[in-house]
């Protein structure tokens, strides 16, 4: 038999499967979905087999070496999402393969020293010999890091044909492992053992006690760690193991990444808004039917209890539910409410988890041990085999686009799997991408709509305060008058308040007023925000870090001053203005470490603070019942971006944000700070007014020409010399102006807003197209062309509808 493998190296030439033969010896473990490790040129590589045959065109094949999995890591529709997804983002085979496997399955490379003429080299160089035969497993770079001195000789070695380098592939993936006991005795000789012990051995006779109480001792197979949980001892229990009562060895265990006990709910009965729009998913689910509906609800209309009733079902149906989140922050309320219904049945995808808990939740989702999956981007992958539905909550979220290879949108892969598994797609906003509602529109998907909140809570009462009037009056704190006294309002009140400002940091640049010089990054066209806590300017884009300069770099005065506003600044600002408020900072610096999005919101929901500041991690899906009162800070930071997103951007942040305020019995209230308070972003968020600002901001993409009304690709490019990036851009603008129909609008090339990155100049080039089949072929021979012909300082990325243009 013949195995077709693709080769992990994500370069077009290898962009192929190779034909390898399976030895007689490994005929029964290789199937298609399996990694295995084969030889490549000189070196050994891990790969995936993705078919098997009979024959091959090739007459001399390399045999395969070993197989790495004894389950296939990819199931046969993952294999075809794979050829899919590479089509489609115009990457390599097998860099879709890797997106869908958690990071612990990519193979470590390593080179192994292998002696090839040990007499010769006990001859020749005595020592390195003796040395290279004491050493456990002689890694290469292990090797030249612990001991810089053998370099050179084993080079000469290697030269002179006496040792060689190796390749040795290591498989990461590697399962938990705990101290475990079973029973090795009939009943009868444990009773015997217990009647012969001394008062002395009560710890033994404990563990025996407790063991004789089981009602299947012949099965009994637990940890020590669990036994020890039981209050027994560990001493007493390798006793017994010594005499031959147990049996010590140990059994694989699955990492828990959210370890702590979750209160048990029931179904809550629907409102007449909910279980009609609950009706047609499951009509569609019992039919075996494919469609994607769009679940347009207000902030606190009940839409997750709609996902969950529809799981409820796929559950009964013994089917199997993907359920999409945007942010890790939103993920621990999420399996809280997850886990509280469905208990085992839920596994959690996302960044927060380590290597191993990744590892171990896809193999619970793999080998079918559970049938809900509640994770962000890449858990639309799991391994299900019988999906039932797949549901993206706030599926307006631009965390849902990867933004490297594959550059895929969570959306179209879901859209593709469920046609696959014919079953539903359910995307829920408040505040949908405009691209989605227009198809609802259109009936491309079916609207679901939810337009008042559980139990008619009327939505939050919003004021525009006008940041130029605050200026007039003399006022240039961060917060205005008004919103600071709701602030102190609602601190005597014993309720709470969550402040948003999307920008971290302390100041947002350093600037000299003498000469009006910005300090900013060496590597990136940007200015360096100030960081009081480390008393450090950082770059938020390569991660650049100088201490802040005493006096100005370009005309040496003492006349260095911050300028702008981040949630590091304000919070100073609340400690100083009110300090017996207490704060919570959420944002990238405060959330670093594993659990710190779970342990700041847990404290915020148990009281133990007034103020919950943050950045937009904080602006969607949070349920605090005590939450009276939202601040949005800076309603205008995305609002002039360059990019044509911006005004959506805006008013799906100020909507999310302002959702969160009022969402039980207490009446919530929305302060929305804003130098812009005529933008009808702003004034639409706060007539919390979807269908007004949908039609607004369709008219200006109609007229400007931007999605829905047509397809972008955004074509980026980046070399260490600008004359050469600007060359190979005029380059690809040319053949796309040749070779693609007078339909299609090209533009560029031009620098984008952030015209250099970790010291390399960009350019980019951009399509407008509503049918254009010589793109992807056009595409195709663009990435070829310029990934071939030996440009290694440049780098080339194409965007099939991008999220942002920045």
């Amino acid at each position: 038999m013949i195995a077709e493998v693709y080769i992990d190296i994500p370069a077009k030439p290898v962009n192929r499967p190779f034909d390898y033969r399976i030895p007689d010896d490994l005929a029964e473990l290789v199937r298609p979905g399996v990694r295995v490790t084969v030889p490549f040129g000189r070196t050994r590589r891990l790969g995936f087999v993705t078919a098997l045959k009979e024959k091959s065109e090739f007459k001399q094949l390399k045999g395969l070496d070993s197989v790495e999995d004894h389950v296939p890591v990819l199931t046969p529709e993952l294999i075809e999402l794979g050829g899919w997804l590479a089509n489609q983002t115009l990457c390599s085979t097998v860099t879709a393969f890797q997106a869908m496997l958690p990071a612990a399955m990519k193979a470590d490379y390593k080179k192994l020293i292998v002696i090839d003429q040990i007499e010769r080299l006990l001859e020749e160089d005595p020592e390195l010999a003796a040395f290279l035969q004491s050493v456990k497993q002689p890694i290469w770079s292990e090797i030249i890091k612990a001991h810089p001195e053998w370099a050179k000789r084993m080079q000469r070695a290697i030269k002179h044909g006496l040792i060689s380098v190796q390749q040795l592939v290591k498989n990461q993936a590697k399962a938990k492992k705990a101290a475990a006991v079973t029973v090795e005795v009939p009943r009868s000789l444990l009773e015997d053992e217990l009647n012969q012990l001394g008062k002395r051995s009560y710890r033994q006779k404990e563990v025996l006690e407790f063991l004789l109480k089981q009602p299947d001792l012949q099965h009994f197979h637990e940890t020590i760690q669990k036994l020890v949980k039981h209050g027994l001892s560990r001493e007493a229990i390798m006793k017994l193991a010594e005499k031959g009562l147990l049996k010590h060895g140990y059994i694989e265990q699955f990492r828990d990444p959210y370890n702590r006990p979750v209160d048990r709910t029931k179904p809550l009965s629907l409102t007449e808004e909910q279980a009609h729009a609950l009706e047609p998913i499951l009509t569609t689910m019992q039919n075996e039917e494919h469609k994607v509906f769009l679940c347009h609800g207000v902030t606190g209309s009940g839409k997750t209890e709609i996902y969950l009733q529809s799981i409820q079902r796929v559950i009964e149906q013994e089917k199997q539910a993907i359920v999409l989140v945007p942010e890790i922050s939103l993920t621990p309320q999420m399996v809280s409410r997850f886990k509280g219904r469905f208990g085992d049945h839920v596994a959690v995808m996302h960044s927060g988890l380590s290597r191993g808990e990744k590892y171990d939740e896809w193999r619970k989702i793999r080998e079918e041990k559970v049938q809900v999956v509640v994770g962000a981007r890449s858990a639309v992958f799991a391994p299900f085999k019988k999906l039932g539905l797949i549901i993206i909550d706030e599926e307006h979220e631009s965390s849902y686009k990867q933004e490297d290879m594959p550059r895929y949108h969570a959306r179209d892969v879901a859209i593709h799997r469920a046609k696959k598994h014919h079953c539903p797609v359910v995307l829920g906003s408040a505040t949908p991408a405009l691209e989605s509602f227009a198809r609802a529109q259109k009936n491309v998907y079916t609207l679901l709509s939810l337009k008042e909140r559980v139990n008619h809570r009327p939505l939050p009462s919003v004021h525009i305060i006008d940041l130029r009037e605050e200026l007039r009056e003399g006022n240039r704190s961060v917060f205005s008058k008004e919103l600071l006294e709701k602030i102190k309002d609602r601190l005597a009140k014993q309720e709470q308040s969550v402040l948003f400002l999307n920008r971290r940091g302390y100041s947002t640049f350093m600037m000299c007023r003498s000469c009006g010089a910005v300090v900013k990054c060496p590597h990136c066209d940007i200015s360096l925000t100030y960081h009081r806590a480390q008393q450090l300017l950082k770059c938020h884009y390569c991660g650049y870090e100088q201490a802040v300069p005493a006096a100005c770099p370009n005309c040496s005065s003492d006349a260095m001053r911050f300028f702008g506003t981040g949630t590091q600044k304000v919070e100073a600002e609340l400690n100083r203005l009110i300090p017996e408020a207490r704060v919570i900072r959420m944002d990238v610096d405060t959330t670093r470490k594993k659990g710190s999005h779970e342990k700041l919101l847990r404290r915020f929901g148990k009281e133990e603070a007034d103020i919950l500041l943050g950045t937009q991690m904080i602006a969607k899906g949070l349920d605090f019942p005590k939450v009276t009162l939202v601040g949005v800070l800076a309603a205008d930071s995305l609002l002039h971006l360059p990019d044509f997103r911006a005004s959506e951007k805006t008013f799906q942040l100020l909507t999310q944000v302002s959702g969160r305020a009022g969402r039980h019995a207490l009446p919530g209230e929305v302060v929305i700070q804003s130098y812009a308070p005529d933008h009808y972003a702003v004034t639409d968020a706060a007539h919390h007014d979807y269908g007004a600002f949908y039609q607004q901001e369709m008219l200006l993409r109609k007229r400007a020409g931007y999605p829905p009304f047509y397809y972008l690709v955004l074509i980026s490019l980046s070399h260490p010399e600008p004359a050469k990036a600007a060359e190979s851009a005029e380059r690809i603008a040319s053949i796309l102006r040749r070779k693609l129909s007078h339909t299609s609008q090209i533009y560029g090339p031009v620098v984008p807003s952030v015209a250099k990155i970790k010291d390399r100049y960009r350019y980019q080039c951009m399509v407008k197209y509503k049918r254009e089949p010589e793109l992807m072929p056009v595409l195709h021979q663009i990435m070829q062309h310029f990934q071939d012909s030996g440009k290694a300082q440049l780098q080339l990325t194409v965007d099939l509808n991008p999220v942002t243009l920045m």
